[in-house]
């Protein structure tokens, strides 16, 4: 285990994902304190590179469950592979047995879904455990997480409960869609990932884009923050600064006005924003 907040943050570093001392102090007390953590924070600003920079930093596996509306427990949890379990029943069949049903109900027809999955993990190093924009899900999975992340096991009906014998360090991301339960904070630490400056984006563009200058990294994080300023819809966060920057880099253009009009699609979304943004003159947006 890192074991202390300075080793975490340059293990972070060397997954290529820069963050600040908060950050950092939050993943670092999540690691040893044994207890979930929150990030919540606009869409693209990194709360799931997070998780993925630290599972690579503790070189373990990282174990994600996107959540979505109508997400129920079983399919989080665990599923019978049928087609296999019929194909057992027939070649019982075939060889004259009638199957039993703790035969058909063993282990090895057992298919593990993320949390299953997170829970069985043999170690020696804890799985990391996303849970994937948590704000999605209905009110009934988010209680039964309630139970899940108190305890740290399940209940498989036909198998009895599988408890975690090394518990996997939980980050949960949301983007505030809507408010979570306080039962569900009080069982995590929490920690919001704003939008960073623009000289932290610059540095990000370098780390992600390979062949990307010092120049071209500064213009489009510059500009990525005057968008922001702009009255849109969905303002483009640290993912489409990286796309915007990446794709001027395999065009091999430098970012003006006419570039900017040409790869818009690549920072914003919606065709609401491109007409704010070129209300607003994209040749001044990116010039500054």
């Amino acid at each position: 285990m890192i074991d202390t907040v300075d080793a975490l943050i340059e293990g972070l570093d060397r997954q290529g994902y820069l963050t600040d001392p908060a950050l950092g102090t939050a993943l670092f007390l999540a690691l040893h304190m044994g207890q979930p953590i929150l990030l919540e924070g606009e869409p693209g600003v990194g709360k799931t590179a997070a998780a993925g920079a630290l599972a690579g930093a503790l070189d373990t596996p990282l174990i994600r469950l996107q959540c979505y509306e109508g997400l129920s427990a079983a399919e989080a949890i665990y599923e019978w592979n049928y087609p296999r379990q019929l194909l057992g029943i027939r070649l019982a069949e075939a060889r004259g047995e009638t199957p039993r049903e703790a035969d058909l109900f063993a282990p090895e027809y057992l298919l593990r879904r993320p949390l299953l999955a997170a829970i069985e993990h043999p170690g020696p190093r804890p799985a990391v455990l996303l849970i994937d924009e948590v704000d999605r899900a209905d009110d009934e999975f988010e209680a039964f997480l309630f139970e899940l992340l108190a305890e740290g096991s399940v209940t498989i009906p036909e198998l009895g409960t599988r408890t975690a014998v090394v518990p996997p360090v939980v980050v949960l991301t949301s983007n505030r869609t809507r408010d979570l339960h306080d039962a569900l904070l009080r069982r995590c630490l929490y920690h919001w990932i704003g939008y960073p400056d623009a000289a932290r984006v610059a540095a990000i563009i370098r780390r992600r884009v390979p062949g990307a200058d010092e120049p071209l990294a500064a213009r489009v994080a510059g500009a990525v923050s005057r968008l922001r300023a702009l009255d849109l819809a969905k303002p483009p966060g640290v993912a489409e600064a990286i796309s915007w920057a990446n794709a001027l880099q395999l065009l091999d253009l430098p970012l003006d006005g006419a570039s900017a009009a040409a790869t818009l699609g690549a920072v914003l979304k919606y065709r609401e924003d491109e007409e704010v943004a070129r209300r607003a003159g994209l040749a001044d947006v990116v010039a500054g």
